[in-house]
């Protein structure tokens, strides 16, 4: 969870000290040319002491930059933002603070526990169970409910404390790791089972203890574990650029969506070809996008050209809706679309059309099937077919796909949204560990790529589309 203002300003830092609890995704946000530092700190385990964090605020900061201190949380909240925007002050060093959504609140919704209840608490007390000897937990007994933080590893004392003090043994307990996260984990017990269950169960921190009537509602509320993909990693390998939509929407399926861009597009090693059909744009009676890449890179050349989109006299075809709408982006309207995404139902959209004589411009990759622009001739067209941009797999890719593989689990899933992102992460990763998996691919085409290659299809969409990826996932949870 993050604030908009938060957003805003990690999206203009220049350096970002980050903790230990704050999501690695947050960092992301940040611009690629801001210093990102890791000063946090685990148990027995500091990067760096209370007292080098506050010198490196406040030297970056005296040196003109806009400095982001990353907390997990809120920094109010047991996360020694006090000391630290003391340290600033007494630097004179100008601050402000950011509120944020601190796991005793995050976690209690993501578990289904309302901390407070109109027939069960109208009170919560926020506990640190760091070090159980300094709390006076008789005092403790006015709040019907608690929420620890800090005290996984001394639960066993905390609860111990709490029943001498007069909180009934039966009193519900629920343990939460790593809350509102897709690998969240949770234990319901009573004070006097719970301790036993975190012990069975082998449970690590960071988790947030929850102690009150409240927690009995969680069998009604529980929405987060119950969501169809919840436990379940994904691996998108779309470009990093086009991978946030579905990333997004499996995420809202409680996936754990994991980006490792399997393709990288990059423009044409030569545009002259695509220079030259733009200079004679207005000789076109059709364009041919099979691919928002193409839109891209077409109106990019248009752009480094003389003309505008008052040279385009031809009507436009779109493979499907990704494309489509790219195109609606620029107010160009697609006059023709097929019923299924592949350049087969397109030239059966064209079934109809006389395009003997036509002039077509088929701007796409390098590398592309020819099913559309041989048809198309065959029918009595002129097609130019030019490379608008090309791809490739990333540098990175060998060493981060051995690794994100290695740590899935059977029921775990890899998506493929083309050929070229099977060819190029089983060249990277090799086939044993894809084999491993359940893939799900986009259609057809990328099907067949993937047997060829000795894989087996998990689940393959009937949409063309990312989202119908993420349907046939989802039918298959």
């Amino acid at each position: 969870m993050i604030t908009c203002k938060a957003r805003r300003l990690l999206e203009r830092a220049e350096c970002v000290l980050y903790d230990n609890l704050a999501a690695h995704s947050l960092l992301d946000l940040a611009p690629a040319s801001a210093e990102k530092l890791y000063v946090g700190k685990k148990k027995s385990a500091h990067a760096f002491s209370q007292e080098e964090i506050c010198a490196m605020l406040i030297e970056r900061a005296r040196a003109g930059r806009l400095v982001v201190r990353l907390k997990g949380g809120d920094p109010y909240l047991f996360g020694r933002g006090g000391e630290e925007a003391e340290a600033l002050f007494d630097a004179g060093v100008p601050f402000e603070v950011v509120p944020g959504v601190t796991s005793a609140l995050g976690v209690a919704a993501y578990s289904g526990i309302p901390l407070t209840h109109r027939e069960h608490s109208s009170a919560v007390t926020f506990i640190t169970g760091h070090d159980p000897e300094k709390i006076d937990w008789n005092r403790t007994t006015i709040s019907e409910t608690l929420v620890i933080l800090m005290g996984l590893t001394t639960f066993d004392q905390v609860a111990q404390r709490l029943i001498a003090s007069g909180r009934p043994p039966e009193t519900p307990a629920v343990a939460v790791r790593w809350g509102t996260r897709p690998d969240q984990e949770t234990l319901s017990g009573t004070l006097e089972t719970l301790p036993g269950l975190i012990h069975e169960r082998n449970m690590k921190p960071p988790a947030t203890i929850i102690v009150g009537d409240v927690g009995q509602l969680r069998t009604k509320l529980a929405w987060y574990e119950k969501l169809p993909l919840f436990g379940r990693t994904v691996v998108v390998t779309r470009p990093r650029e086009q991978a946030s939509g579905i990333t997004a929407r499996l995420r809202d399926l409680g996936a754990n969506a994991l980006e490792l861009p399997a393709i990288e597009i990059r423009p044409a090693l030569d545009a002259t070809a695509l220079d030259h059909a733009i200079a004679e744009l207005s000789a076109y009676d059709w364009l041919l996008f099979t691919s928002v890449n193409g839109v891209r890179f077409f109106l990019e050349a248009l752009d480094r050209s003389g003309s505008d989109v008052r040279a385009i006299r031809g009507r436009i075809c779109a493979i499907g809706p990704a494309t489509r709408d790219a195109l609606a982006a620029v107010h160009l309207k697609a006059d023709l679309m097929g019923e299924e995404y592949v350049a087969e139902s397109l030239l059966d959209a064209f079934a109809t059309i006389d395009v003997s004589g036509s002039r077509m411009l088929l701007a796409r990759a390098a590398e592309a099937r020819d099913i559309l622009p041989a048809g198309l001739t065959a029918r009595g067209a002129r097609v130019d077919v030019v490379e608008a941009y090309r791809t490739a797999a990333p540098d990175e890719l060998p060493g981060h796909a051995a690794e994100m593989l290695d740590a899935l689990t059977p029921s775990d899933w890899v998506t493929f949204t083309s050929s070229s992102t099977v060819r190029n992460l089983a060249g990277a990763a090799g086939i044993s560990r894809l084999r491993r998996v359940r893939i799900a691919t986009i259609g057809p085409v990328t099907s067949a790529t993937a047997r060829e290659l000795g894989l087996s299809v998990t689940a393959e969409a009937t949409t063309y589309t990312s989202e119908g990826v993420v349907a046939a996932i989802q039918g298959m949870a």
